[in-house]
């Protein structure tokens, strides 16, 4: 049972944190094990709650998050409890990449030109402010994983697929409205949004506000000025 194709694996013990929602439709969290780990996914061991094929789950090692998705669950039995292969959400970065051997990290995919993004998502928190009209009750957030053209936003009890939403964004002084669609529903973990209702050069100018906050690209940009 391979949670992750034919990715190279090595065997470690991660201790780990696993979010979202079991198969009695109950959200939960708690810590696990990641062994037999790869570049795309892993075996988690520990687990207290039973999971479904095809569940979104969100997991932390050490400060890095990410999600994936439940590739297959096993009664595993003592201190193993309940077992699951996980593969990594498309887009999502390895959170455990730094403990993996060179000759396993050399083996990270690389996007097609043709498959990348339009807007780069930033993995920083940015606070934005939803609204949905038919109860008019503001959501303050801090999404994460977000571009110009929409966002993941983490919650336990994520609204359904097509729900449509105003945003609230603020760039430095500058409030800018827009409607938004929820695109992607993970219950247990969050949603996926996008801004809607953004015209072209907002998108732009919202990219370019983000690009600036990333400390990943400044640092990136500091180097090449060297």
């Amino acid at each position: 049972m391979s949670a992750f194709g034919a990715a190279p694996r090595t065997t470690l013990d991660l201790r780990i944190r696993v979010w979202g929602m079991g198969a009695n439709d109950h959200p939960f969290n708690q810590h696990a094990v990641a062994q037999n780990v790869s570049v795309t996914g892993a075996c988690i061991s520990g687990l207290e709650h039973q999971l479904k094929v095809g569940d979104v789950i969100g997991v932390q090692y050490q400060t890095k998050k990410a999600r994936c998705k439940v590739i297959w669950v096993m009664e595993a039995g003592g201190i193993k409890k309940i077992q699951t292969g996980v593969q990594l959400v498309a887009d999502q970065e390895c959170p455990w990449i730094s403990e993996l051997p060179v000759e396993i990290r050399s083996n990270l995919p690389v996007p097609a030109a043709d498959n990348r993004r339009r807007f780069q998502r930033h993995r920083i928190s940015f606070p934005l402010e939803f609204r949905d009209e038919r109860v008019n009750t503001p959501m303050r957030v801090n999404a994460t994983d977000v571009s110009g053209n929409g966002c993941y936003v983490e919650t336990a009890m994520p609204l359904p697929i097509s729900t449509v939403l105003r945003v609230d964004i603020w760039i430095d002084q500058e409030h800018v409205t827009s409607s938004a669609t929820v695109r992607t529903c993970d219950p247990g973990v969050g949603m996926g949004i996008e801004f809607t209702g953004l015209p072209e050069h907002t998108k732009n100018h919202f990219q370019a506000h983000l690009d600036s906050q990333d400390p990943g690209l400044i640092k990136q940009a500091q180097k090449e000025s060297e």
